[in-house]
């Protein structure tokens, strides 16, 4: 189903501009007054937010259980345009068109504010090497390995990976290279814990295919 036309943005991008994440999410969802909006509609209100945005948006469902796979593919392409070093991101035509919720968003914004907010007092803008080209770069193949730890199936492996890489977009999104920083080595860790489970769930069906045939 194709999204409806989007108009300019220039004043809600203007009203939103330094503001908190959930305030941003709020605000765009009231720009658009019909009952979905589109991935390539936020795309386009996010602005120079976007990459940031969508991978937070599409990793907070995915600490739910039975979600993360749905919204894997998206979160890997995105990583991989990060990574090759696009400033904006591209999304075909098929995964433009897909939607969430218009009510989803506005709950997703509520139910996330308290965290975030407590998280935001924390989070300013702070140059440094996370907050530069090299560091977009990293993040995006960071988020491409999250992505596949998301996609392929193993009990406890999702929130790890996850929760560092919502703590790497809050980061990109606020331009502040500590949060960005802590966000690398929380989701290393987190890909090592999925990666070791995913290994010996691998080892234990191997073995247990050898002892069958």
């Amino acid at each position: 189903m194709d999204g409806p036309s989007i108009a300019p943005l220039t004043g809600a991008e203007a009203s939103t501009e330094g503001a908190p994440i959930s305030r941003i999410v709020t605000e765009v969802a009231a720009t658009f007054p019909g009952e979905r909006i589109s991935l390539g509609e936020m795309s386009e209100a996010f602005g120079d937010r976007a990459f940031g945005l969508l991978i937070l948006l599409l990793l907070l469902p995915s600490l739910l259980p039975g979600m993360a796979t749905v919204f894997g593919t998206p979160l890997l392409l995105l990583g991989a345009q990060m990574g090759l070093g696009r400033r904006v991101p591209k999304l075909p035509a098929f995964m433009a068109r897909q939607s969430i919720k218009r009510t989803d968003l506005l709950r997703l914004a509520g139910a996330s504010s308290k965290w975030l907010w407590r998280i935001e007092q924390y989070v300013r803008p702070r140059p440094g090497p996370f907050a530069s080209p090299f560091g977009d770069k990293l993040f995006g193949w960071l988020t491409v390995y999250v992505a596949i730890m998301l996609i392929l199936p193993g009990p406890g492996t999702n929130g790890p990976p996850a929760f560092g890489n919502i703590v790497m977009a809050l980061g990109l999104v606020e331009h502040d290279s500590r949060t960005i920083g802590w966000g690398v080595a929380l989701t290393v860790l987190g890909c090592a814990f999925a990666t070791g489970v995913l290994g010996v769930l691998a080892w234990v069906g191997i073995k247990a295919l050898g002892l069958v045939l």
